[in-house]
């Protein structure tokens, strides 16, 4: 293109120069080497076991796709593309094998591939190995159902326990809070089924672990099952997937929990755990808190900036016991509590059955109500305003698999193959989650990662028998570069506990 209008122009390298945009991605590489990723996929997953990609190389080249912010299984060309990027993960795989092994490798092709990551064609069927025709026939019109997993699907949430297991031996809590929750991931694939929003979705159940900001587990579902469908199986399921060390467990949950064999399993198991989980506004816990007098309810306070500050909420202790429970002497008590914080302005005409919240008026004043029940013996604000803290991050996390990495964006039609890419931008998620509190100690977003330390330009060079990525001079983020390689060296020295 002459330039006239547009003061400059581009043009392509004629030789292989060694530029890369990603002079910051190999130290996530450097930290999934560290604490074992690649040895947890060898051992659980046999997906492709004698010839082409190994399950290694397929799985950590699409986990370096969502740290590097591709969307789409065919982003895996821009990948391939970047030649620099390409030369440091062909390095880094032949530093994992002895001589014996690359050899072994080289034999799992017929003919010389010079690739370094798997064309989008080749990470389709490898995706689609993970579903399982035979679960689609016992899909029922208008009922929720969700398929069994076949092996390799299992082998992911296996990859994943092991993960959590050694980022909890470096960083080990004694405290494990699980925060439930399902989230609806839109699409416009024609299988899928409707979500109670009203369009096509899927709607993956996430167990979060709170203090380590890891997804302990994951159930990939139809955006038409309820988000409360099986949820004391799943949640025995992610108590499975704990590792050691953690001592004391605590689960909190919107309604979808609100299941009294769910609240019972907390209450009454051996090692107990501590809840809370909203409950149902019905017209009897309604009564409870119209019968409650004035003179009982407190301002809910939280805390703003190190100090406590009034809301416009209030909150009660209700006596209240559903019909479910009572009807048992020897059943669990519960405490329950109610917020109700007055409407800014009146309901329209028309709208009182369509609002999302319940509502109840006292006193000419209407009230949004919701509901709480717990075993936790705290003081009332204390227990709200912890109960609170389940919107903040677990939404936030939902926000980040969906949007800051690839979860938002499902790549097939067949369940199975979508639950996989699911899975694997779970892994994502948790290699960054590690990389933030093990290594970077930050609490900042993917999209300010990319921005200051993954999507850095740099060249790649080699001399005397070394690899060096070159970035420019003065660059601020060099020294962060170079401080984070040291801490994982460190951590790769240090003792597991």
């Amino acid at each position: 293109m002459p330039q006239g209008v547009l003061p400059y122009k581009y043009e392509e390298e004629k030789n292989e120069s060694g530029l890369t945009a990603l002079a910051g991605l190999p130290v996530w590489l450097d930290l999934a080497s560290v604490i074992g990723l690649s040895d947890h996929i060898k051992v659980h997953m046999h997906v492709r076991p004698s010839q082409g990609w190994t399950d290694e190389q397929v799985i950590l080249s699409l986990i370096l796709l969502n740290l590097a912010g591709g969307d789409h299984v065919d982003d895996m060309r821009i990948l391939e593309g970047d030649e620099g990027f390409s030369r440091i993960l062909k390095r880094c795989e032949l530093k994992e094998f002895p001589r014996k092994e690359r050899r072994v490798m080289e034999r799992r092709w017929r003919k010389e591939h010079h690739r370094s990551v798997p064309s989008p064609s080749a990470a389709f069927r490898y995706i689609e190995a993970f579903h399982s025709p035979d679960e689609e026939k016992k899909r029922e019109a208008c009922k929720a159902f969700i398929p069994t997993p076949n092996a390799h699907l299992l082998g992911l949430a296996r990859v994943n326990r092991d993960l959590v297991a050694s980022i909890q031996s470096r960083n080990p809590d004694k405290e494990a809070t699980l925060d439930m929750d399902a989230t609806v991931d839109g699409t416009t694939k024609k299988n899928a089924l409707f979500s109670y929003k009203g369009y096509r979705a899927y709607q993956p159940l996430n167990t979060y672990w709170a203090e380590q900001g890891l997804i302990l587990h994951t159930e990939f579902r139809d955006g038409n099952v309820p988000a409360g469908y099986e949820q004391l199986r799943v949640l025995k399921e992610a108590l499975d997937m704990l590792p050691k060390g953690v001592e004391k467990i605590y689960l909190r949950s919107d309604t979808a929990g609100y299941q009294h064999d769910l609240l019972k399993f907390c209450e009454t198991r051996e090692k107990r755990i501590e809840f809370t989980v909203g409950c149902d506004v019905t017209p009897e816990f309604k009564r409870a808190v119209y019968d409650v007098e004035e003179a009982d309810w407190n301002v809910l306070t939280k805390e703003v900036k190190g100090e406590m500050r009034p809301t416009d909420t209030q909150w009660a202790e209700v006596c209240f016991e559903p019909a479910a429970i009572s009807r048992s002497k020897k059943g669990p008590v519960y405490h329950y509590l109610a917020t109700r914080c007055p409407l800014r302005q009146d309901v329209l005409p028309g709208m009182e059955g369509q609002l999302p919240f319940q509502t109840m008026e006292r006193d000419t004043v209407r009230y949004k109500i919701f509901g709480i029940v717990t075993n936790r013996d705290i003081p009332g604000n204390e227990l709200i305003n912890w109960h609170y803290e389940r919107c903040g991050k677990s939404e936030e996390a939902h926000s980040i698999m969906k949007e800051d990495l690839a979860g938002g964006y499902l790549p097939s039609s067949l369940f199975g193959a979508n639950a996989a890419w699911w899975w694997i931008m779970v892994l994502a998620f948790n290699l960054n989650s590690a990389m933030k509190r093990l290594v970077l100690k930050t609490e900042k977003r993917m999209k300010a990662l990319r921005f200051s330390l993954i999507n850095l330009p740099g060249r790649i060079m080699e001399h005397a028998r070394e690899t060096i990525i070159r970035i420019t001079k003065g660059h601020p983020s060099f020294d962060m570069l170079v401080r984070a390689r040291q801490k994982i060296v460190e951590l790769a020295h240090e003792p597991s506990g």
